[in-house]
């Protein structure tokens, strides 16, 4: 980029400004040769704009970047910024654009495009060999298809409306990622500074249901013999959870299903809690009236699915799905509408409706109260149970999660990428607190490496100095496509210490299990991971690779046994307090 003296602002230094002034604190960077301006403005605006400039992190790997900008806003709700280097770069960014689409997430992400004047025209043009090579047709749309919005930027003389119209897109329901590119010359144009009403911006406000909405789900809610409702993400506002408790309160006999999508939406100390299940519980089964609840998958048709007497109605910020072709639900109403309020509507009429707060203190709802006190204490006992110690002191997943669990602190955040073993971790998991549970909502593996990250920055920056535990675990294929040599690099370059558990059962188990229900007698059912190429034996040294990214500076063991994990544990938990990131690999 040109001498920063040489005009009163230049384009990026206005861009870092208004990403700030929107909100935005971080940035996530990736940098290239589409970047000189950019350069100049971050020494520029970290000298003379402290206070008023987002804070920069270094990220060798694109896909980390931005997942520690989606596990930052999934704790926040809060867009971040990701910065990358033109077309290569965009494609770098992988499946971690997938996460935050499918998750939901508010993300800006900004590229450069290769110059487009040759001759030297303009001030940032084509200077080397490489900007030949990464001039593509049109660059947008490699991620076009994930992102609410893409645009270019053409001017520095627009580039804050620009940045504010992407950030609408980006936090207006339903929320996601969006995309912006800017070739190096307008980039390095000259502008005279301008300031916009920030007010002006603010993305859509939340939407409710209609009157007639509330009055008939709430009729059919108390008229209803097994009501359930079943969530997947509407514990991302954590406002949204004490309502549900409440509708669980005052309909007595409500049960929740949480799929477990994204978001712990609903306390397992809750007597109306059925578990994290992932479309399959034989609530649905036998439900007959069913509300659907900010969830993508409630149930799989071929796996399990509601009797066809029963009445569903879905509440939902995005109910088309409309970034899936084919998805569809057998409801009798839908409703485009945000969860929190929703329930707050539904609280509202149930106990200012005469007639319906008469009927929900008559029986059978007191009986109905007592039964489901019943069966939520069988079902911890059942989980407790299975979390028993090992008699040949070998390690399962239900024992490890739940000792883990015995020695973290009641307000650890879990970061849980733990693909075939999700149930047995939830189970012993069993999430309280809203903002204590986050998945990723998508299906790209590795997100939770750099999410983590991000998960860890927010909490520190809402609780400055609290040191809020943070503990992310993780199956041993997914580490691997976490890309840690870059994760734990940024974990000690920028001294985020969290707590990896690493869930080793030798390979992906997911092609196995998929297999099987297609084809559960065929040949790959009697083949094993090694022919089936989903094997990871021998075992890479999961602890020894952080160690080695992080330069040494990471705790770092290996569980075989009851015995060491015992030993091991507690080790990893004073180093992460201590602020040294921890890996405890444990072999299952």
């Amino acid at each position: 980029m040109f001498v920063l003296s040489f005009c009163p602002l230049d384009p990026h230094v206005c861009y870092r400004l208004t990403i700030k002034q929107a909100g935005i604190t971080h940035c996530f960077v990736n940098l290239g040769s589409d970047h000189p301006s950019i350069l100049e403005a971050i020494v520029k605006g970290q000298n003379e704009k402290k206070g008023q400039f987002p804070r920069i992190i270094t990220c060798p790997n694109e896909m980390v970047a931005l997942s520690m900008a989606d596990g930052y806003a999934r704790l926040t709700n809060k867009p971040q910024c990701v910065i990358v280097h033109v077309d290569v770069g965009t494609q770098g960014l992988g499946a971690a654009v997938h996460n935050a689409s499918c998750g939901r997430t508010p993300v800006l992400i900004f590229a450069g495009l290769s110059p487009f004047t040759i001759e030297g025209e303009m001030r940032g043009s084509r200077t080397e060999y490489i900007h030949w090579i990464q001039d593509v047709p049109d660059q947008r749309a490699i991620v076009g298809q994930y992102c609410r919005y893409t645009g270019e930027i053409k001017s520095g003389k627009n580039v804050k409306q620009m940045v504010n119209r992407a950030l609408q897109f980006a936090m207006s329901d339903p929320k996601g990622p969006v995309y912006l590119v800017g070739a190096r010359e307008p980039m390095e144009e000259e502008i005279d500074p301008y300031q916009l009403i920030q007010d002006h911006w603010s993305p859509i406000q939340p939407s409710a249901l209609s009157e007639a909405a509330v009055s008939q789900i709430c009729n059919a809610l108390v008229a209803a013999e097994e009501p359930l409702l079943i969530t997947g993400y509407s514990g991302r506002n954590h406002a949204a959870v004490p309502e549900l408790v409440k509708l669980a309160d005052t309909v007595k006999g409500l049960r929740v299903l949480d799929t477990g999508g994204c978001d712990m939406c609903f306390p397992s100390d809750h007597r109306a809690w059925l578990g994290v299940r992932f479309g399959n519980d034989e609530s649905i089964k036998t439900a007959d009236f069913i509300i659907v609840l900010d969830c993508d998958v409630p149930w799989i048709n071929t796996v399990c699915h509601p009797k066809p007497s029963a009445t569903i109605v879905h509440i939902d910020i995005d109910p088309l799905k409309q970034q899936m072709p084919v998805h569809y639900l057998a409801a009798v109403s839908r409703y485009r509408a945000d969860s929190y309020t929703s329930l707050a509507q539904l609280n509202a009429h149930l106990t200012t409706n005469p007639s319906l707060s008469e009927k929900l203190s008559s029986p059978p709802f007191p009986t109905r109260w007592e039964r489901l006190a019943e069966t939520h204490s069988a079902l911890l006992s059942t989980l407790t149970s299975a979390a028993k110690i090992p008699t040949d002191s070998t390690l399962n997943v239900s024992y490890l999660v739940a000792t883990v669990r015995a020695a973290l602190p009641a307000n650890t955040i879990y970061t849980i990428e733990a693909v075939t073993n999700h149930i047995l971790v939830a189970d012993q998991i069993r999430a309280t607190q809203p903002g204590t549970w986050i998945n990723c909502g998508g299906g790209g593996l590795g997100w939770s490496g750099g999410a983590t990250l991000g998960v860890k920055l927010a909490a520190e920056d809402r609780e400055p100095g609290a040191g809020r535990f943070v503990c992310n675990i993780i199956g041993d294929g997914t580490f691997l496509f976490s890309v840690p040599g870059s994760v734990y690099w940024i974990a000690q370059r920028y001294g985020i210490p969290v707590l990896t558990i690493v869930l080793n059962n030798k390979g992906w188990n997911a092609p196995r299990r998929s297999a099987l229900l297609v084809h559960p007698h065929g040949e790959s059912s009697k083949a094993s991971n090694e022919e089936l190429n989903i094997s990871f034996a021998p075992s890479p040294d999961y602890a020894g690779i952080a160690k080695a990214a992080a330069g040494g500076r990471v705790w770092g063991e290996r569980a075989t046994s009851v015995q060491e994990l015992e030993s091991l544990l507690p080790k990893a938990v004073e180093a992460v307090k201590g602020g040294t990131g921890a890996v405890l690999e444990a072999c299952l």
